[in-house]
């Protein structure tokens, strides 16, 4: 019988070693290195001697039979997914802890129990025991939902109750980081377990078609804890945002291979569990208030929905010699860019200035389109003029200040027109398109005003700081 070695395995990256380093050498992290036995080659892999099978190629027009999506019924759930759940997928759930992973698999799993024959949904909690499942599921009012439960960690006793004659349609396994395999030495949660554990749960989903929920934990740096390799073997990765301080959630799609990424799904908690919100849009504004300066209305698009939200600047003097720059919800080098935009192209001094913006809501902004309505927050906030309240802005901004245009133009100036706002400030439309307040009238948005800006010194001329700079000039000049 061969001697197991041991080795050392990076928790980052799942880099190996031969003895103990300080840092890895794969990615860099200090005191990440943990000691594992290797048991030899896994089960199925290459041996010398063995017997090949050769394997047989197909056409890529063959006839394939579609099966029905496993529809929850919550709306935002199945936007997120692609419009369903696929049998034989593997989805992966992510998010902070107590963010609401297990309650809003749990609301989503007793939906489809609904619709499916008894004991076809299935839940598998390494974390908590069924009485406290229980509880919780008492809590939210699913107390007479057929799914089932059970509390274990092992992966072979698992995979032996659900690989018999009337397997499960649902599964979920809360969470892959307690799960363990018998056969590595590694305790649970090491990259060897997370990646061992995951392997043979997707590969038992993809043989008996099953569709299999996997809920994940995450660092202190937002990502997803184990090997990167578990985010290649799943078929879909779901990111569960959210603030503490606020009570929505947005349920994101980073990757799916049934459906589009970066589509939204938004929730709120309540006492009774998650709430989706069908309306983002009219929540995310519910609390504005008109006619304050530095606020902007941005029209965003989350996927293939466009989401309309309010971005806030503020611009102050600052005591100190270098000013802060402090940005929640938006990435803080693309507002240094825009500063410096202003400045250097639309004569806006903002060197002395503390500049401060949120995003409102617990969102985050990530597409290059809200350049131009951060500008209009920020040339707002420093001349003290607010932007007209029924007008949203887009729009990207370049390093020599030329507006370019985005994508998906007519879907938020329709979002727009649905909310009630009058006028919209855009950049011009691409090359055989036509633009303009014709544009919008085709589109059946008779009652929005569409202004084309090409040159980021068109918005910046509605609000009078030039003029302002001109008189106290003269003031001086005078004096």
């Amino acid at each position: 019988m061969a001697r197991s070695q041991t080795r050392y395995v990076c928790q980052a990256c799942g880099a190996t070693a031969a003895k103990w380093l300080g840092r890895c050498e794969g990615c860099g992290a200090w005191n990440s290195l943990l000691e594992e036995a290797d048991s030899g080659p896994a089960p199925g892999g290459l041996r010398r001697g063995g017997k090949a099978n050769p394997i047989t190629f197909e056409s890529l027009d063959g006839q394939t039979k579609e099966t029905p999506r496993l529809v929850s019924g919550i709306g935002e759930f199945d936007r997120v997914c692609g419009g369903g759940l696929v049998r034989g997928s593997a989805v992966l759930l992510g998010g902070d802890p107590g963010i609401g992973k297990s309650t809003l698999l749990l609301q989503g799993l007793a939906a489809l129990a609904a619709k499916l024959p008894d004991g076809a949904c299935c839940y598998v909690s390494g974390e908590e025991s069924v009485d406290q499942v229980r509880l919780r599921a008492k809590r939210m009012g699913l107390s007479g939902s057929s799914v089932r439960l059970a509390a274990a960690t092992n992966v072979r006793d698992i995979a032996a109750a659900l690989d018999g004659p009337e397997s499960p349609a649902v599964v979920v396994i809360d969470s892959i980081q307690t799960m363990h395999v018998d056969s590595l030495d590694s305790a649970p949660g090491t990259v060897s377990q997370v990646r061992a554990s995951s392997q043979e749960l997707i590969r038992l989903a993809k043989r008996r078609g099953f569709a299999l929920l996997l809920i994940g934990h995450v660092t202190k740096e937002g990502v997803l804890a184990g090997p990167k390799v578990l985010e290649h073997m799943v078929d879909t990765v779901l990111a569960f945002e959210g603030e503490r301080g606020h009570t929505f959630r947005i349920l994101r799609a980073q990757k799916n291979r049934f459906g589009a990424t970066d589509e939204i799904g938004v929730f709120e908690m309540s006492d009774s569990g998650m709430e989706e919100v069908e309306n983002p849009s009219a929540l995310f504004l519910a609390d504005r208030r008109g006619s304050v300066s530095g606020t902007a209305v941005f029209a965003g698009m989350e996927g293939s929905r466009p989401v309309l939200m309010e971005i806030q600047a503020l611009v102050c003097p600052s005591p100190l010699a270098t000013p802060r720059r402090a940005v929640v919800g938006w990435d803080s080098g693309r507002l240094a860019m825009i500063i410096a935009v202003l400045e250097a192209r639309c004569g806006l001094v903002l060197a002395g200035q503390e500049v401060y913006l949120n995003v409102v809501g617990g969102l985050r902004i990530t597409e290059p389109a809200a350049d131009l309505a951060v500008a209009a927050a920020l040339a707002s906030a420093l001349t003290k003029e607010p932007v007209q309240e029924d007008c949203v802005v887009f729009g990207e901004i370049g390093l020599s200040g030329e507006v370019r245009p985005v994508s998906q133009h007519d879907a938020r100036l329709r979002e727009a027109a649905k909310l009630g706002f009058a006028s919209a400030i855009t950049p011009p439309q691409r090359k055989g398109k036509k633009g303009g307040k014709g544009a919008a009238k085709a589109n059946g948005q008779d009652s929005l005003s569409v202004q084309e800006v090409t040159h980021l010194i068109d918005l910046v001329s509605r609000f009078p700081v030039n003029r302002r700079r001109d008189e106290e000039q003269r003031r001086a000049a005078n004096a």
